[in-house]
């Protein structure tokens, strides 16, 4: 069983894939390993420099800086990059996937909905946070500006559109506990896996 995991940046997608993990439930990081796969896939990294420019990259490895510099401000950019990486990645997530055994999996990606692989999941998680206490908290982990958040932002589907496709919800805002919600959200999730349910 598959569970798509997102949420806008800054929502703390992240730290709820960490409580995941610490449950025991395999986390698969699509962004993290795009990265692996851009460095180490030299076919794809030379589709994705043909597409961007030899200044993205240095000493063999693309500057991510460089690239999202480019790619964020030019949404035509930014969509053509996607349909190099996206089918790199969900063949790197199958392969990873089959050798799970676990009930579920957790596949987190920031742009599960955009990319179009919630398609493949079987269940979908989405956390939420207020606007501008998403826009802090990338501010305070980040050198980005104000600016380059809401760019980011407008990048990706705006929140009240990925909850309506939502099967589970981790409320993010410091009003309730997030270990709790992933708690909960685990112990149903077990339940539907062991139920045979999908």
């Amino acid at each position: 069983m598959i569970i798509g995991l997102t949420g806008g940046i800054g929502s703390g997608k992240s730290t709820v894939a960490k409580i995941f993990e610490f449950l025991g439930v395999p986390v698969y990081e699509a962004d993290a390993f795009s990265k692996t796969i851009i460095d180490t896939d030299k076919e794809l990294q030379a589709e994705v420099v043909s597409l961007l420019g030899t200044e993205i990259i240095e000493e063999g490895k693309i500057v991510r800086p460089k690239m999202a510099e480019l790619i964020f401000g030019d949404k035509n950019l930014l969509q053509k990059a996607n349909d190099l990486i996206h089918p790199a990645v969900a063949r790197h997530f199958q392969n990873w996937y089959e050798n799970q055994s676990y009930p579920y999996v957790i596949k987190e990606a920031a742009i599960l909905f955009e990319s179009g692989s919630y398609k493949s999941c079987d269940k979908i998680l989405v956390v939420a946070a207020p606007k501008e206490m998403r826009i802090n908290r990338v501010m305070a982990r980040s050198s980005m500006t104000r600016e380059e958040v809401e760019a980011r932002m407008n990048n990706q589907w705006p929140q009240e559109q990925k909850l309506e496709k939502a099967d589970y919800i981790v409320t993010n805002d410091l009003t309730e506990s997030v270990i709790k919600q992933v708690i909960n959200i685990h112990e149903n999730i077990i339940r539907t896996a062991n139920s045979g349910s999908r």
